[in-house]
């Protein structure tokens, strides 16, 4: 599902030169769940959103669903993300002044195809898939935290894409709320089969997941297998 090969990320400025990302070749196939950790500065967020083509790589090839991503223009890949990637932030990026449900069918205002009567229809079932049915007309400013990123999730998911991104998706959750969004992001993996790539600093969230790979100084130093799933 996804592929990097050989991929370099370095920011320069006219006095500096700094190496995100060294020489990493790296496949998530369809399905898989990995996490991924290393401590802050190491370079994971910057893998996600090369990832999730809201960065691009200074050396390497990104291949989503086997095809190179270097060959498409900006609308091009404004498109592949879309309709085939979900992200969910730590920090949720809800919009205050709108409700949870006009917040979920946000991405979908991209699809000009769309009638406003399937978009509301979309988010009714993602909302209804993470708990918050009786939500909808609810305010960002009046959910606890573990709502708001279930909000979030929602509108990940009202896009159906293949692939989820979250990047430390329970860093700002309680133990309680954060397992909460931990079972609801292993449900969706594997129940409906959605590839799923976490950045974690959460040991315990981490060993949950189907896979771990651990980053050092933008550079893999392990890749492991911590649970596979075909045998529960």
């Amino acid at each position: 599902m996804i592929t990097l090969k050989n991929i370099e990320k370095v920011y320069q400025t006219k006095t500096i030169e700094t190496v995100a990302l060294h020489n990493v070749n790296l496949v998530v196939p369809k399905g898989e769940f990995v996490s991924i950790m290393g401590p802050s500065g190491c370079g994971k967020s910057t893998l996600l959103n090369i990832m999730g083509l809201l960065d691009a790589p200074t050396n390497g090839v990104v291949e989503i669903a086997g095809t190179p991503i270097q060959k498409y223009k900006d609308g091009e890949l404004a498109k592949i993300r879309n309709h085939k990637i979900g992200f969910v932030f730590q920090s949720y990026h809800l919009i205050n002044d709108l409700s949870v449900l006009d917040n979920v069918e946000l991405p979908l205002l991209y699809r000009s195809s769309m009638s406003a009567a399937e978009r509301r229809t979309r988010a009714l079932t993602a909302l209804e898939k993470v708990g918050l049915s009786a939500r909808t007309k609810h305010f960002p400013s009046q959910l606890s935290g573990g709502q708001r990123q279930r909000v979030a999730i929602a509108r990940a998911l009202i896009g159906q894409p293949e692939i989820i991104l979250a990047d430390e998706p329970t860093g700002n959750l309680d133990s309680v709320m954060g397992e909460e969004i931990m079972n609801i992001l292993l449900t969706l993996n594997r129940e409906d089969g959605t590839t799923i790539v976490m950045v974690t600093h959460d040991e315990n969230m981490a060993n949950k997941t189907e896979r771990l790979i651990r980053f050092f100084d933008g550079q893999q130093v392990a890749d492991s297998r911590v649970f596979d799933f075909q045998k529960v």
